[in-house]
């Protein structure tokens, strides 16, 4: 009754090896997933922006040309228009930040 040789730690040790290259393999897979799920809600997040901007664009336009509206009115209106661009980039800046500062190690 022997014991272990060393053929047979070698190979435990290259099987131990192998896992632990296709568990590495399988993290960066994960990584790389995560990456282009960022690049895609950074590109959601900028076309909900724009697209926000040019409804609010069409409005304002609208506004302006109106002549149903009182002065009084389109100056509230505009008031309003401002407070919501201000929303829409706050948002927008808060959406993209958080994209952006989730971490995510890149290996070689």
């Amino acid at each position: 009754m022997g014991g272990a040789s060393e053929r047979d730690c070698k190979e435990r040790l290259n099987r131990v090896r192998e896992r632990l290259s296709k568990r590495a393999s399988d993290v960066r897979k994960d990584f790389e997933k995560i990456e282009k799920m960022k690049v895609e809600a950074l590109k959601k997040t900028e076309e909900v922006r724009r697209n926000a901007e040019k409804d609010i664009d069409g409005i304002e336009k609208e506004i302006t040309k109106s002549k149903d509206l009182a002065p009084e009115s389109k100056e509230r209106l505009r008031s309003e228009i401002l407070i919501l661009r201000d929303e829409i980039k706050e948002r927008y800046t808060g959406l993209k930040t958080r994209i952006s500062e989730t971490m995510i190690p890149t290996y070689a």
